[in-house]
């Protein structure tokens, strides 16, 4: 199953240290994409609730393992319980046709056109999933076209500032913490 599943890797881990100095024990926690189960199990009994999600089969499959409440969908499609914090480790490379092997592999990888597409479509939709004063946090690669990132960001509303960061050896992998500009109140 291991070759079918992302497994826990420095971004993983990074993500997971940025998440742990931001996590309230009050928060509802949901976790995109999340692949082995690795940073959802280690957040469960830190706050209040984490569900988390994945695309892959086997993905849902590996987490359940852990215990973890997981839902098979792509990206939060369908849910509707509104959460504090949404974490997500994308895919944030993109790659090149020869590179693919059309396998969840690829769908946990490939982030499309400048290895952000998938990370916009996410904050596209994350109105439907986070409360106005919730905050997101999403890891990106040096690799990525992170300006266009930033843009797309501002664009829909939201600021993202980077909280932690790793250099790796050909790259760098930056968190971001990600917040609606101007409270919405409904």
């Amino acid at each position: 199953m291991k070759g079918y599943v992302y497994q826990p890797a420095e971004d993983s881990e990074l993500l997971l240290e940025a998440v742990i100095k931001e996590l309230k024990p009050s928060d509802t926690v949901l976790e995109v994409g999340t692949g082995s189960g690795f940073i959802a199990k280690n957040l469960a009994g830190k706050c209040k609730r984490i569900v988390a999600t994945d695309i892959s089969p086997f993905a849902v499959k590996e987490a359940k393992r852990w215990g973890i409440d997981v839902i098979r969908t792509d990206l939060f499609l369908g849910l509707k319980r509104i959460f504090t914090l949404v974490i997500f480790n994308p895919p944030y490379l993109e790659l090149e046709d020869w590179e693919k092997k059309n396998d969840w592999i690829d769908v946990a990888i490939d982030g499309g056109r400048g290895g952000i597409e998938t990370a916009v479509r996410f904050l596209s939709r994350l109105d439907e999933v986070m409360v106005d004063c919730g905050r997101a946090m999403l890891v990106l690669s040096s690799i990525s076209d992170n300006s266009a990132f930033r843009r797309a960001c501002s664009d829909l509303g939201y600021t993202a500032d980077v909280v932690l960061r790793r250099r790796l050896f050909l790259e760098e992998l930056y968190v971001y913490r990600v917040e609606r500009k101007i409270k919405i109140h409904k």
